[in-house]
């Protein structure tokens, strides 16, 4: 807009010292005349050429012309920088979208009066503009101007048309910049028209809004699909019935759980259960792999205007970055959604081997990574159009489909070949003397074991995958499934500014799984502080509950540490089962105490007394909080050398018992648990043994 009366103050002080100039000039002249000798014939005083009088006239008028023609220059330069600064001003604001457009669902309807509005006022304007002295028409103008140039466009209009018909203003606008009588009012006839082009065009975008499936913001963000996020969404539930939780996932299922893709599934009857995703658990009742059904849930688009809050779950994507600071996330379609707590459950994704990652695509395209409902269902298939399969990876996860493949070998033709590198199956968690019976387990499953299998390369040659171990050894095999380990998922540590663990991997989390102010982290993900085992990082079901319903709580603000001691278990069919907690390592040293099995000393027993396979489901609702051990009557111990059937073993740290599997031992978790809390030494494990009650037949 034009400062004019700021241009008025800079020049009224010239005006008035060219004034102070002339008055000066007028007595000095006088003086002059008083004191020069009237020697001079009159005439010569003011017609003279060599009179002194009429040089010093001259010299006065030249120097007044002089200081109005600066003046003049001054004047015109600062108007004219003030037009340049307003029409700079005017399309910044033009380019601008325009507030008028977003509260005016009708703008076009404004055109006709913005063009008409100069034929009425353009002979009063035209006057003043062409008889106003220069210094005032454009000062006392442009305050009247500035205002209504934004707020209302045709009480512009009659400025402009000063200089130029109305008609040349609607056929050619520009024509108005080379008129210099008033140029500060060029700036409006070129403003007008840019800004009609937005008005115009925002009513078609407003006219077909598309239908926004992700809400912009929701008090509670849950990153990931899986058990942590769905505990978590059931806590927070729980404590603020209203809440409005919104879940986000890379994959295109429901929260589900892991461990039935690895156990029950695979020994379904069902031929359409990769289908359906029910299984009959070992006790023979029936249950879907989702935690809960699609009704359950409400879309993300209702979310918002839920009036009692609910859980909605946008499956298909993947957030790719976190803006801390903005307490806001970005999707991978570059949707952004604003959150009032987030909690990161990332879980993992499952490792390679680098042999394999560099053997090419065609091997690549033969190797499964075992972790996802579709993963499952592509071996599933896979499975039943090969003749060879091999399993590399002797840790659970392999153990587990080494024994559900071998179980179906009996049923086809199928080859099933397990290797790794330890000694015996789950050798890195099991003593060697049970890694060998488990090992014996395996292989009576028709598994064909291959251990201390280091590998040394991977090639396709004549359609068939040609594993080259480092001792020599050549494994055949049409297909191969990796099971060599989880790698946490942090790749929002960089963009949220989170803290990975050098040691575990993992967000370094604190006692409250509070990685930084509103985000927490649960499940796979996160590395926490145990106040009894120092930190870790737990990959299993039950810690994924634990965690993600106490972080739950916590982001409704229950600020409660995280203490408990997690369990894990693990199935080798129908027959064999065990249950752990704590750290488990064969490297420690151990002390077993075994009995004799009997019929309810199986894992479909413990099913059936517990009334769901997910054990831990059942056992972490009512212990977590309070577990207390009940002491059991002192039998006799017998322990059986040769006979595993059922047993304790404790893993030791410095005498202190740190870890503790028990063998086909069901629903004895809670005693387990406060041994470890209480971290004391036991100078006779047998009689800790008693607690467990093994002997009881």
């Amino acid at each position: 807009m034009l400062k004019c009366r700021t241009a008025w103050k800079k020049l009224a002080p010239l005006a008035r010292a060219s004034s102070t100039v002339c008055r000066q000039n007028v007595r000095r002249t006088g003086l002059t005349n008083g004191r020069i000798p009237a020697l001079v014939p009159a005439a010569h005083m003011s017609t003279g050429p060599a009179g002194g009088g009429g040089g010093e006239n001259r010299l006065y008028f030249a120097l007044v012309g002089a200081a109005f023609v600066a003046t003049g220059i001054y004047a015109y330069r600062t108007v004219k920088g003030d037009k340049q600064r307003y029409q700079e001003r005017i399309d910044e604001i033009s380019s601008r979208p325009s507030k008028a457009t977003e509260s005016d669902p009708e703008p076009p309807a404004e055109e006709p009066v913005v063009e008409a509005a100069p034929e009425e006022a353009a002979p009063v304007e035209a006057a003043q503009v062409e008889a106003a002295p220069v210094e005032a028409a454009p000062i006392e103008a442009a305050p009247e101007e500035a205002a209504p140039i934004e707020a209302a466009p045709e009480e512009a209009a009659p400025i402009e048309a000063a200089p130029v018909e109305a008609a040349p203003v609607e056929a050619a606008p520009e024509e108005a910049a080379p008129i210099e009588a008033a140029p500060e009012e060029a700036a409006p006839i070129e403003a007008a028209p840019v800004e009609a082009a937005p008005v115009e065009a925002a009513p078609e975008e407003a006219a077909q809004p598309p239908a926004a499936p992700v809400p912009s913001h929701t008090p509670y963000l849950l990153i990931g699909g899986g058990t942590a996020s769905f505990a978590a969404a059931r806590s927070i539930r729980a404590r603020d019935p209203n809440a409005k939780v919104l879940i986000v996932t890379d994959e295109p299922d429901l929260p589900y759980m892991r461990p039935p893709l690895s156990k029950e599934l695979w020994f379904s009857d069902d031929p359409s259960v990769t289908d359906t995703l029910r299984f009959k658990q070992w006790n023979g009742k029936e249950r879907s792999i989702y935690f809960q059904p699609a009704s359950f849930y409400i879309s993300p688009e209702e979310l918002d205007s839920a009036e009692n809050g609910g859980v909605a779950v946008l499956t298909g994507k993947k957030v790719v970055h976190m803006d801390v600071r903005g307490n806001k996330v970005k999707l991978d379609d570059e949707t952004e959604i604003s959150y009032d707590k987030c909690l990161i459950a990332t879980g993992g994704v499952p490792r390679n081997l680098q042999v394999i990652e560099r053997a090419g695509d065609e091997v690549m395209k033969r190797t499964t990574l075992f972790r996802k409902i579709e993963d499952f269902k592509a071996l599933d298939k896979v499975s039943r159009n090969i003749q060879s399969v091999t399993i590399i990876g002797g840790g659970f996860l392999g153990s587990e489909l080494a024994c559900a493949l071998g179980r179906r070998s009996n049923e086809s033709d199928l080859e099933v070949i397990q290797m790794f590198p330890e000694k015996g199956n789950m050798g890195k968690v099991l003593p060697e003397y049970l890694s060998n019976w488990t090992t014996a387990k395996v292989k009576r499953e028709g598994v064909k074991v291959i251990a201390e299998a280091l590998v040394k390369s991977v090639t396709c040659k004549d359609d068939k995958l040609e594993i080259q171990l480092k001792d020599g050894r050549l494994v055949k095999t049409d297909h191969i499934v990796a099971a060599v380990g989880l790698e946490p998922n942090v790749d929002l540590a960089k963009s949220a500014g989170l803290e990975v663990d050098s040691d575990f991997g993992g967000y370094r989390v604190n006692a409250e799984l509070q990685a930084r102010s509103n985000i927490w982290v649960a499940g796979d993900a996160a590395c926490f502080y145990d106040i009894r085992l120092g930190r870790r990082r737990v990959e299993h079901h039950d810690h994924a509950v634990v965690s993600g319903r106490l972080a739950g709580e916590n982001m409704t603000g229950a600020n409660k540490p995280y203490w408990h001691q997690s369990m894990f278990w693990s199935d080798l069919g129908p027959d064999v089962g065990y249950e752990a907690i704590g750290i488990v390592d064969s490297s420690l040293p151990t002390v077993g105490v075994f009995a004799k099995a009997t019929a309810k000393d199986t894992p479909k027993a413990a099913t059936e007394e517990s009334g769901t396979g997910i054990r831990s489901e059942s056992e972490t609702e009512d212990t977590a909080v309070s577990p207390v051990a009940s002491s059991l009557p002192a039998p006799v111990v017998q322990q059986n050398k040769d006979d595993y059937g059922k047993g304790v073993i404790f893993y030791l740290r410095d005498k202190v018992v740190v870890g503790i599997i028990l063998w086909n031992v069901f629903n004895r978790m809670p005693i387990a648990r406060k041994i470890i809390k209480d971290g004391e030494e036991h100078a006779d494990l047998n009689e800790v043994a008693k607690l467990f009650n093994i002997h009881e037949d």
